[in-house]
């Protein structure tokens, strides 16, 4: 026994017509059939003009083909769709694992290869060194920045950090093998970390929260216009061409930072819960740091202090992380290898 809705039709059956036929025919004319119905939010067909709705009627021996052809084409289509929910489920995993996979491979100096002439992270050093000589004159650094640790190998392969006159063996915190051109470096010697800003009060600048940062691979932001005296205190500032990321779970892990650019006035401040990374002069690719920030390297060996329901990387985590650093054209081209690739997955 069964009762059925009000709004559904019961369809009589004579010996000339198979139920089967009528309901493979009925689901290839439901467009038809729905550009009939009358009503608003709730449109229907009516009882008259189905009555006078014309099909065409086979032979019942072609009603039996018929059936039996929708049958093989409708198990194919079952097949179909399992095979296209499974590939897009692929598609779904595939592309975050490749794309931690190619980050990985681009600080590791395995996406390009190396250029003679383009130098040595060595150089680069050296010129890092004198921007940051530079503004400790101008009184924008404190002396101590000059500090600078030198990571060195042995010819035994071991590592060693020398920080003034004290040595130590740091085979043990390197993570994996880099290029002989490239050189490993602490993050704090060769950026500034969480820089302040100084601006009129009524100076038009950009204000970020959280939300406006997206979690993404990329760097995709968007900001509202406020006068600096409302934020100058209480926020965390940031300028043109500084890079930042979030610091707290689950915004980490889900990689929201961003390259800030064209901000009112090349200066904002947002959320306290952002690090913010400025480079010594030309020296760095920002779109090479946002690739590392983003990389398993840095996200997976991350530690955190804090609740359950919120936590934040461990104090000294990104001033101490050891950065591989390439020379300045092979960072270059690490960007545009990468983003073709990202075109590329796009589509």
């Amino acid at each position: 026994m069964a009762i059925k809705n009000v709004a559904l039709f019961k369809q009589y059956i004579y010996n000339d017509v198979l139920i089967k036929y009528l309901y493979f025919y009925l689901q290839s004319q439901v467009v038809s059939i729905k550009n009939t119905a009358l009503g608003g939010a709730q449109s229907f067909v009516s009882l008259n003009m189905l009555r006078n709705y014309l099909m065409p009627i086979p032979p019942l021996n072609e009603q039996k083909k018929i059936i039996e052809k929708f049958k093989l084409l409708d198990f194919v289509i079952q097949q179909y769709e399992k095979s296209y929910c499974e590939l897009n489920n692929l598609k779904h995993e595939l592309f975050p694992k490749l794309k931690k996979s190619i980050l990985q491979e681009a600080i590791q100096g395995k996406l390009v290869p190396q250029i003679e002439e383009e130098g040595t992270a060595q150089e680069l050093l050296e010129q890092i060194k004198t921007e940051k000589e530079k503004l400790v004159k101008e009184g924008k650094l404190k002396k101590s920045a000059l500090t600078d640790s030198i990571i060195y190998k042995s010819d035994d392969n071991k590592y060693f950090e020398k920080i003034g006159k004290t040595v130590i063996d740091v085979t043990d915190e390197i993570p994996f093998e880099i290029p002989v051109t490239w050189q490993w470096v602490r993050t704090k010697d060769i950026f500034q970390i969480n820089p302040k800003n100084i601006a009129e009060d009524n100076c038009i600048s950009a204000f970020i929260p959280m939300e406006k940062i997206c979690a993404t691979y990329g760097s995709e932001f968007s900001y509202d216009k406020v006068q600096w005296k409302t934020i100058k205190t209480g926020y965390t500032h940031f300028a043109d061409g500084d890079v930042a990321f979030a610091k707290i779970t689950p915004c980490f892990q889900n990689r929201k930072s961003a390259i800030f650019h064209n901000l009112p006035n090349g200066i904002g401040a947002g959320t306290t819960e952002l690090k913010v990374l400025r480079q010594f002069g030309e020296t760095i690719n920002r779109w090479y740091l946002l690739f590392f920030l983003e990389s398993p390297y840095f996200i997976d060996e991350a530690t955190f202090k804090g609740t359950a329901n919120q936590q934040r990387i461990t104090s000294g985590y990104l001033e101490n992380k050891l950065f591989p650093l390439p020379p300045l054209q092979e960072q270059n081209r690490i960007e545009n290898h990468i983003k073709a690739i990202a075109s590329i997955m796009k589509g």
